[in-house]
């Protein structure tokens, strides 16, 4: 795990991987779950008999944004900004939804800092390369760069 402790060392960091995370089960529960939280319910995704039997996938799928609301939490086990004042999501760059996520597999979070944008004397903005690796499956889930601004 990489722990940046200051702007001057996010900086000296940018063209690192930042680390690897555990890997994370999706289960129908959890698909089901964000599908009720975020009113998307795509039988491709809640309905286990109808996807069995019609969809290309064979199985009941991750909604890809599920995939990507797991960054955060899954990718705090890759790095961590310590002593900062204040941490907000900015926004992404670049997203993109490359394999399904089967109901039933296991995701991890690869992480890389892309860049590092000072904006002010204690204020930097990160952004983190974020590839979501499915375990067995060669192809990627997601990849997505995130942007984070930190306070020191």
């Amino acid at each position: 795990m990489k722990i940046i402790g200051s702007v001057d060392e996010a900086v000296a960091t940018v063209g690192s991987e930042l680390g690897v995370s555990r890997w994370v089960e999706i289960d129908q529960t959890r698909i089901d779950e964000f599908a009720d939280v975020t009113m998307d319910h795509q039988w491709i995704h809640v309905d286990v008999e109808k996807a069995r039997a019609e969809s290309p996938y064979g199985a009941t799928i991750a909604h890809g944004f599920l995939t990507i609301s797991l960054i955060p939490g899954v990718s705090k086990d890759n790095y961590r900004v310590q002593n900062a004042k204040m941490g907000i999501n900015y926004g992404l760059n670049k997203v993109r939804f490359l394999s399904p996520v089967k109901a039933g597999s296991r995701i991890r979070v690869r992480s890389y800092l892309v860049d590092a944008t000072p904006v002010g004397q204690d204020t930097v903005n990160l952004t983190v390369r974020h590839t979501v690796e499915i375990d067995g499956v060669e192809k990627p889930a997601a990849v997505a760069e995130l942007i984070a601004r930190f306070v020191f």
